[in-house]
């Protein structure tokens, strides 16, 4: 299934506009610039490497910088020499995973690069700034390839069981179960039709052990099994009843025995005398990657109240709970950057001053994620999310500023006090602004005595912190900082 032309590369459309580099780098007959290809797993950069070898006949040489070593590749670079002074032939040398490559390693591609020896297209799923070596990357043009998206991986399945390089329509698939292979595959276009291969041979092998009994819906597990009404419906039933077959005009018949007969036992059709292909369905799935389908939906009620039990197991320091539905939106496949999102929020809204370091954690985490990805980006979040959950809590400062908006938006706004507007600008002195303010440094502890709130708001209060945690040592340094403010002595 691996894509011939450019048009067939799914999930990569803002590589492919016409007159891209892409594209001029596959299409155009001229000479090729060295490139380097940097993306997730399963996004398609091998394949590039090969259409740019199929173009104008070029040798395609591949060498994976987990195990090639110098000698390798001076040993490749030397054979492409000779390639090219007597034919005139082009390699194209494909590194994958050349962020491996050590610094010595990638010192002897230069001169095959920088002269033309080699094309080089260079697979790396770190990022190249800091893995690939200064003078080799700027003689490459650099393609990101992005994470291939739920709706990319779904036409890439449905072309994978219909065409003939593919499944060649042998088999269907169930709409749930092309779900769960996007689901499992994490935008991997590799790994979703390597489980979709695994699924079918699964499928194929029970279809040819049953034989013709063996039909869409039929010979799936019973949570899976298609109805009688269904498969009577489609004309997926070979028989009806047990002594009659059904003939070509509807009628029931009698059955005659082959081997009564004489006549030869006829071949099964590896469809069902229907001809309709077996069916994938999600226990197929199961079954193929030995993993159990999470019901968990993106877009549906499990993805809410998946996201909202997380939530509150985080509130109530429930660490163990947390985990558990961490781990489910996980397996499920839920961009990671969206979970890190809500632990970045439960870290505000749920802890806040009572550990002010939990957002530092979730801020890191959410950073961190989006630099690394998954699988690892789970144990960062694991993290964030059992400093989270194990925090003390305080919502104080979530109520702080909900009240303060709700007087607000009740027209509590009165003029800011003539000592706290601006006054850098001339003429503000004659309007009375900042004449009277205090330089709260110029104050004993750094608080000056004076009012800060417009007249109407004087006196109210809106933080109130609690005897948690951090919060315990603010209560104690905001009385006394109030009692400042009030004039109560300094």
């Amino acid at each position: 299934m691996r894509p011939r032309t450019l048009d067939e590369l799914v999930g990569q459309d803002h590589l492919l506009a016409p007159g891209s580099p892409l594209r001029r780098l596959v299409e155009d007959s001229s000479p090729p610039s060295s490139v380097i290809l940097w993306g997730p797993p399963g996004t398609g950069k091998t394949t590039i490497a090969y259409l740019v070898a199929r173009t104008s006949g070029r040798t395609f040489v591949e060498v994976s910088a987990v195990s090639a070593g110098v000698k390798e590749v001076r040993e490749i670079i030397e054979q492409a020499k000779r390639q090219l002074v007597l034919t005139g032939a082009q390699t194209v040398l494909f590194v994958d995973e050349v962020h491996r490559f050590s610094k010595a390693q990638q010192d002897v591609l230069l001169p095959a690069v920088e002269n033309r020896i080699v094309i080089l297209v260079a697979a790396t799923t770190e990022n190249p700034h800091f893995s690939v070596i200064s003078p080799l990357l700027s003689r490459s043009l650099l393609l990101t390839l992005k994470p291939i998206e739920p709706d990319a991986l779904r036409e890439l399945l449905r072309r994978a069981v219909e065409d003939e390089r593919g499944l060649g329509g042998t088999v269907s698939l169930d709409e749930e179960a092309e779900n769960h292979i996007v689901r499992l595959a994490g935008a991997d276009a590799r790994k979703a039709l390597t489980i979709l291969e695994a699924a079918a041979d699964s499928v194929l092998d029970r279809a040819a052990a049953d034989g013709p009994a063996l039909v869409a819906g039929e010979g799936a597990t019973d949570g899976d099994r298609a109805t009688d009404d269904e498969r009577g419906t489609e004309g997926e039933r070979a028989t009806e009843g047990e002594g009659d077959v059904v003939g070509e005009d509807g009628d029931h018949e009698p059955r005659e025995d082959a081997a009564e007969t004489g006549d030869d036992v006829p071949v099964a059709h590896p469809h069902g005398d229907s001809g309709a292909p077996p069916r994938i369905r999600v226990g197929d799935v199961e079954g193929a990657v030995d993993v159990a389908a999470v019901r968990y939906d993106r877009t549906g009620d499990q993805h809410y109240d998946v996201t909202s039990a997380f939530i509150k197991s985080m509130r109530g320091s429930d660490v163990d709970a947390a985990l558990h539905y961490l781990a489910r939106m996980v397996v499920a496949g839920e961009d990671p950057r969206f979970i890190a999102r809500r632990i970045m929020i439960a870290a505000a809204e749920e802890v806040a001053m009572a550990d002010p370091s939990a957002l530092q954690t979730a801020v890191a985490a959410a950073q961190a994620v989006a630099m690394i990805g998954m699988p690892e980006a789970r144990l960062i979040l694991a993290e964030a999310v059992v400093h989270v959950a194990t925090a003390p809590k305080s919502n104080a400062t979530y109520t702080a500023i909900d009240a303060a908006i709700a007087d607000v938006r009740k027209g509590k706004a009165g003029p800011v006090p003539l000592h706290l507007r601006d006054a850098h600008y001339s003429g503000a002195e004659k309007l009375g602004h900042g004449t009277e303010y205090r330089y709260a440094h110029n104050a004993p502890h750094a608080v000056a005595a004076q009012q800060y709130l417009p007249d109407e708001l004087v006196g109210t209060t809106y933080y109130v912190p609690t005897d948690r945690g951090f919060e315990r040592n603010i209560t104690e340094r905001l009385t006394r900082i109030r009692g400042i403010l009030r004039g109560e002595g300094e």
